[in-house]
């Protein structure tokens, strides 16, 4: 296999956000032994991981910021791919499974904000989740299946956990597996 004469720093940025992923998945089983997915111990938990459990601290911080980085990188490659135009025929197929993993990567974020089950979290989730609510027909109805119910609670902390450590992975890989 030649490599192109014309080959610059750009085509390396698939690989840059590759690599992100396995470092968001060797720091989230890490985070995965310690945290508790329950309302009453989720925060007692976070904060158990950055105190008490030896560099949790470091493993939570490189997961929090690694998942930016990581849209970062992605949303790079994707313009990358885009302006080198590298997306046309016959390689349709692989733009639409990267920009699909680009919004699965930004659904990762969004589920996993809620986790620590802070303050914060709990109202960026309650706004962010109340975006459905203003498309007709539907809004409600995906407002209730993404909170669970009317506002957010335990259950949704429960599902964006499963959704997080469940059925997001299992999404990305296949996409990946299309995409590479």
């Amino acid at each position: 296999y030649l490599v192109p004469k014309n080959i610059n720093i750009f085509y390396t940025l698939g690989f840059v956000a590759l690599a992100g992923f396995v470092v968001q998945v060797l720091t989230g089983f890490l985070l995965l032994a310690y945290y508790v997915p329950h309302p009453d111990h989720a925060f007692k938990s976070v904060q158990n991981i950055m105190v008490n459990v030896p560099y949790g601290w470091l493993f939570r911080l490189m997961h929090v910021v690694g998942s930016n980085l990581i849209v970062i990188a992605v949303g790079c490659h994707l313009l990358s791919v885009f302006f080198m135009n590298s997306y046309k025929k016959p390689r349709e197929l692989t733009w639409f499974a990267g920009a699909s993993m680009l919004l699965i990567t930004l659904t990762f974020c969004m589920s996993g904000y809620l986790l620590p089950w802070s303050q914060l979290s709990y109202w960026a989730t309650t706004i962010v989740t109340n975006v459905p609510s203003a498309l007709p027909y539907v809004g409600t109805f995906a407002v209730t299946l993404m909170q669970g119910g009317q506002n957010v609670s335990g259950v949704t902390l429960g599902r964006f956990f499963a959704l997080h450590v469940v059925v997001l992975p299992s999404l990305l890989l296949a996409l990946l597996g299309i995409h590479l």
